[in-house]
């Protein structure tokens, strides 16, 4: 078992980890730390990852083909793969590092259920709300909360207009990071 693991790994294919890898990448932007004030912390990192890979998830979610179903675990299976590996460079002990990653799935599926449980309701306020709890732990200024609120919105329709197939490619698209000036 563990070897048919190891080498469905070896022998994915690029365009999950390279999706994975545009979500980071994404995800790092400074913009996001920077101007809206989300924490520059691992948790903070953590957080934009998740936002944006349920970003990802929930656009793959409508889709009922079983490629795409095996994509999105995939993705996610690249993205556990990355944390576990983090950990581990960061200098938590083996023993420690399943714990710490079991911990962030259950982070993970609690930020995706609350985010999930909000747009199927479309309520905004419910939205930002989660946002400001999970993202910015509390503490965030209105317009921090709108700008990321609004740059949600425009990654899903980003997203809705890639079709499934291409983002199984690994063609992803994000539009830039608000950018909040300084006094608004």
């Amino acid at each position: 078992m563990i070897l048919g693991r190891i080498m469905r790994r070896l022998n994915r294919d690029v365009p999950p980890r390279e999706t994975y890898r545009q979500i980071v990448m994404q995800a790092r932007r400074p913009q996001f730390y920077a101007s809206l004030g989300v924490p520059d912390t691992v948790n903070g990192r953590f957080d934009m990852i998740t936002l944006h890979a349920f970003l990802l998830f929930e656009r793959l979610r409508g889709e009922k083909d079983e490629k795409t179903a095996e994509f999105a675990q995939e993705v996610f299976d690249e993205m556990f793969t990355d944390m576990d590996h983090n950990l581990r460079e960061m200098g938590v002990s083996d023993v420690a590092v399943g714990k710490r990653v079991r911990k962030m799935a259950e982070v993970f599926y609690g930020r995706l259920a609350a985010y999930r449980q909000c747009l199927d309701a479309n309520d905004e306020a419910c939205l930002k709300d989660a946002f400001r709890r999970n993202i910015f732990e509390g503490k965030v200024a209105d317009e921090a909360l709108e700008a990321l609120y609004a740059y949600c919105m425009k990654s899903r329709q980003l997203l809705a207009d890639i079709s499934s197939s291409d983002l199984r490619k690994g063609r992803l698209a994000f539009p830039p990071p608000p950018e909040i000036e300084e006094g608004s």
